[in-house]
């Protein structure tokens, strides 16, 4: 699963009749940082996310998974709306003291 900012909405006249009533997105991929991140993605919302929210969002066959019973034609689907994103840092690696490695023979 991805996180996300939607950035627009689509608007379809005529659809199939399984995304009847669903919302259909233009969600951005972020990075780990929250920066863009590729190209943006039509994702069908399966949580009431709207603009310039942070999402979490999935694909493929797990995305279809988001409404229970319903067999739904997407490659993407917003299924969380992020309040807050942690990134913790790496721990650092130690250092030998010497700027080189320790060789053990």
């Amino acid at each position: 699963m991805f996180l996300g900012k939607v950035i627009g909405s689509v608007v379809c006249t005529v659809k199939h009749p399984s995304i009847d009533g669903k919302k259909i997105l233009v969600v951005q991929p972020l990075d780990r940082n929250s920066k863009p991140k590729g190209n943006p993605i039509i994702a069908l919302d399966a949580v009431g996310a709207g603009a310039g929210e942070t999402v979490y969002w999935a694909r493929g066959r797990e995305a279809t998974l988001a409404w229970e019973g319903e067999e739904v034609p997407t490659e993407a689907a917003i299924v969380g709306i992020v309040d807050r994103v942690h990134v913790r840092e790496k721990a650092s690696t130690p250092s030998t003291g010497s700027g080189q490695a320790d060789s053990h023979r």
